[in-house]
């Protein structure tokens, strides 16, 4: 059996494809504006070419949001094929059964994050009347495009070599020792955890675009070991049980979708200011006030299954 076959998988493949089709028809009208763009010419050709680039926003936008409910669908379909796949109880045993599937759930994190800033420098640019970040939100665009091009064959190679009759790791034997990095032990792990979000909290506060991108990119890390080896306990009731995606599922009221958007969400609010300020070289701070909110409400989620833990049984597990 091929999960070709499967009717999640052939929509879901079609839906890239057609994404990916409008993506390419806007990228070569993208590359056209890059090449004969002139904001001060009253030709023909430059009036032609600023229909266009509405033409092209609209297009784009439609594909952003496209890709992000497509994220969510990619998402829950790992967890609904692990039935399928020997050895497979959850995404992880799915999105680890070959060595395209990690990659492939990088890339898609990566490239919502740049779709997200596209969208930004996007919103600047049309908001004046002379498009000065024209070429910039361009450049990044067709950026993307070659991410997007590269995911597109690693989704094909990902299920092409999904294996059927061959057992897979689940969570309980991937996520069985606490491989936590530089060696460190829980309660190191905690400190760091709680200490970069207050860095984050007074960086946002202050708008302090670099410290607020450093702070963000490691609590990133940070937050990702703290929810898959301790705090995900808690949320499974079960010390041994460790791993970033049962939470998705409805036998948990899927808080992890709430739980990992929100880490993502603040994350993205996080180093976008700098980021954007690196491409148009002019600083935007407007962000710092939802990036405090998302990260504080990870984090409240996260601590809550703890605090109510404790109170019910007088106990850490």
């Amino acid at each position: 059996m091929s999960l070709f076959l499967l009717n999640d998988i052939v929509v879901f493949i079609f839906i890239e494809l057609v994404l990916f089709a409008l993506m390419l028809v806007s990228e070569v009208s993208v590359l056209k504006v890059l090449r004969f763009w002139d904001f001060n010419a009253t030709t023909t050709a430059q009036y032609s070419l600023e229909k266009r680039n509405y033409l092209i926003n609209t297009m784009i936008y439609f594909t952003i949001v496209v890709k992000i409910i497509m994220f969510v669908f990619f998402v829950k379909s790992l967890d609904e094929l692990s039935p399928l796949v020997p050895g497979a109880m959850c995404a992880t045993g799915v999105i680890g059964a070959n060595m395209y599937g990690n990659i492939l759930l990088l890339f898609k994190i990566f490239i919502l994050f740049l779709l997200g800033i596209w969208i930004i420098v996007n919103k600047l640019d049309l908001e004046s009347k002379v498009f000065p970040y024209i070429k910039e939100k361009y450049y990044l665009f067709s950026f993307i495009f070659i991410l997007i091009s590269i995911e597109f064959c690693l989704e094909i190679l990902y299920f092409m070599n999904i294996p059927l009759n061959v057992p897979v790791f689940c969570c309980s034997t991937v996520f069985q020792l606490d491989n936590l990095p530089f060696e460190l032990n829980t309660s190191g792990l905690l400190i760091i955890y709680y200490s970069l979000f207050f860095i984050i909290l007074i960086s946002s506060l202050y708008k302090n675009n670099i410290v607020s991108f450093l702070g963000n990119i490691l609590f990133l890390f940070t937050a990702y070991y703290s929810v898959t080896y301790f705090f995900g306990t808690y949320i499974y009731e079960l010390p041994n049980h460790k791993c970033p995606f049962c939470m998705l599922q409805k036998e948990y009221f899927y808080i992890g979708y709430f739980i990992w958007f929100s880490l993502f969400i603040g994350v993205f609010l996080g180093i976008s200011p700098y980021i954007i300020q690196s491409i148009i070289l002019k600083k935007y701070d407007y962000l710092h006030k939802y990036c405090m909110f998302f990260t504080t409400l990870f984090v409240c989620l996260s601590t809550y299954f703890v605090v109510t833990y404790y109170i019910k049984n007088g106990v850490f597990l």
